[in-house]
């Protein structure tokens, strides 16, 4: 792949960064929420496109409105059927041409790896808008300044996650990440079958950090300082009948959160389906609908950040290529996109895909 580029700075995954980075952009997002008009213009004259492959509303309106008050326009779409990716265009194609109209570029795609795949040949800084069930690396950085304002700090918190675990972008970001600072716990509430992946539990284990899994939420809700509902996800099961087994197991109602400490802040990516009940909404602990909007502040920052092209500038791939060896995700973004090298780290029998980070054997 000689068309490869290596220099522009991208955000595939935060733990592609040092913390110090991700606390730069944060910090940031606080102060664009804290004085708006200073960064009113900072961006004018300057285009940013979105590849929406899969729906959104908040993810894809949240980084419009953050261009646009910045200065900035847009372009892009929303609806792979209406581009020439309805045509049989591979995303190598679909992003050269696109990146070479922007300046920066977001892009959600249904294949875990897409994001990395469209930086090895993009023209302008690429941004993880959600891969599949892989990463979302945005709403991570949502996530954490919603923590610095309404919790005051990102550090010796018990955080609690509940829901769709294994298929969930949101919350496997969210772990990696506030897994790095000092004194976090986590605790996962979900079913068997949709339990945090493996790869996530190794990150844990291999850093000591302290986690349990437990069955139902009632049980350990009153020790947590932050709980991060999730949705189960129609469109990750094979079947109706899978789906309908998982979606009502684990809901949050005004019963449950009385068991809750006063000053838990109850966290959801959105949308919601019924995990979390109306009733809740108007208590102080709900602070869902203050994220959605914390999240616009914070992609300023990000799009700001990776402008300004002075930022550390981490190397898309550092594996081994081995070309007989197939990627066991069948939603891996190189079991579809065919030109894309078959990159792994690792050695031996123990090989992770350098896309997706599912764990492949030779």
């Amino acid at each position: 792949m000689n068309d490869v580029k290596t220099e522009y700075s991208h955000l595939i995954d935060l733990n592609d960064y040092p913390v110090e980075w991700w606390e730069q952009v944060v910090n940031l997002g606080k102060e664009i929420y804290e004085n708006p008009e200073k960064y009113a213009h900072k961006l004018d004259g300057k285009i940013l496109a979105t590849l929406f492959y899969e729906p959104s509303t908040r993810t894809q309106m949240s980084f419009q409105t953050a261009m646009l008050r910045l200065g900035g326009t847009l372009i892009g779409f929303d609806n792979p059927s209406t581009s020439s990716v309805a045509k049989g265009e591979n995303l190598k194609d679909t992003t050269k041409v696109v990146s070479s109209y922007a300046d920066v570029l977001v892009i959600r795609h249904p294949l875990a790896g897409a994001a990395k795949a469209a930086a090895l040949t993009s023209d302008c800084p690429i941004i993880n808008a959600g891969d599949g069930g892989h990463l979302h690396p945005t709403q991570t950085l949502t996530d954490m300044l919603t923590l610095k304002l309404e919790k005051g700090r990102l550090n010796d918190l018990t955080i609690g996650l509940c829901g769709d675990l294994k298929f969930g972008r949101t919350v496997h970001s969210l772990v990696k990440a506030m897994s790095c600072f000092s004194g976090n716990k986590f605790v996962f509430f979900s079913t068997p079958e949709l339990r945090i992946p493996s790869y996530v539990r190794d990150i844990l284990d291999a850093g000591g950090i302290e986690y349990e899994e437990i069955d139902a939420l009632e049980k350990g809700i009153d020790k947590l300082d932050v709980l991060y509902m999730t949705r189960i996800q129609r469109e990750r099961f094979a079947s109706e009948e899978e789906y309908s087994a998982q979606k009502d197991i684990y809901v949050l109602d005004r019963h449950k959160l009385m068991r809750s400490k006063p000053d838990l802040a109850v966290l959801h990516p959105l949308p919601r389906v019924d995990e979390i009940t109306v009733d809740v909404d108007g208590d102080s602990r709900a602070c869902y609908f203050k994220q959605a909007r914390y999240g616009v502040f914070v992609r300023m920052a990000l799009i700001l950040t990776l402008l300004e092209n002075d930022c550390c500038k981490p190397k898309l791939l550092s594996g081994k290529e081995y070309n007989n060896v197939k990627c066991s995700n069948d939603k891996c973004i190189t079991n579809c996109e065919h030109y894309l090298p078959k990159s792994f780290k690792g050695f031996g029998d123990n090989l992770e895909c350098e896309f997706c980070n599912e764990r492949t054997l030779l």
